[in-house]
């Protein structure tokens, strides 16, 4: 007999934002945003120009049982914006750590999404992990900001290939411990 373990993945409330489990129904507003380069460019995994089925397939992967990485949609429709203005994930990695990536959609860039979600991810700490990393471009100074203000620590310079740039892309590298 084989027993399948189900990673539940919790709701998280912010003052303005839920940041809920994707559902299928949110393909369409995701595939509309990362179909803008800006949002593609600072992210490693998302291509540009988005292939079809791209936003389908990612969907599925993240509703797995398997899943390596839990997504929440950043949902800000009780504040009278969109259903989903980005996305926010936490990737499992080995010894009770995680690694932390978002994205908001430029519509909403300058309006403290990101600070409000990550620091609201932080406090949960949803797989109670003793360390989350994060990692971003260079050339995004204003997501480096973004992990600062949520407590984690410069570690140091690397780099990381960018599927829309076809290209290793410079990196500062952050960590936030708990313990």
């Amino acid at each position: 007999m084989k027993l399948d373990v189900i990673t539940t993945q919790p709701v998280v409330e912010t003052a303005r934002f839920v940041l809920r489990p994707l559902r299928r129904s949110d393909a369409g507003l995701i595939e509309f945003y990362t179909k803008d380069e800006r949002v593609a460019r600072q992210t490693t995994t998302i291509p540009h120009p988005l292939p079809p089925g791209a936003t389908e397939a990612f969907i599925n992967r993240c509703l797995s049982v398997e899943r390596k990485e839990d997504v929440w949609a950043i949902d800000a429709s009780a504040s009278g914006w969109s259903e989903v203005i980005g996305l926010v994930r936490l990737e499992r990695l080995s010894r009770n750590q995680s690694e932390l990536g978002y994205w908001v959609a430029p519509a909403f860039w300058n309006q403290r999404v990101a600070s409000e979600v990550s620091a609201a991810i932080i406090k949960a700490n949803p797989m109670k992990n003793d360390t989350i990393f994060a990692a971003v471009f260079q050339d995004n100074p204003a997501s480096a900001r973004v992990l600062t203000n949520c407590g984690f620590e410069y570690v140091g310079d690397a780099e990381a290939f960018s599927v829309a740039r076809n290209a290793k892309v410079a990196t500062w590298t952050y960590i936030r411990k708990f313990n």
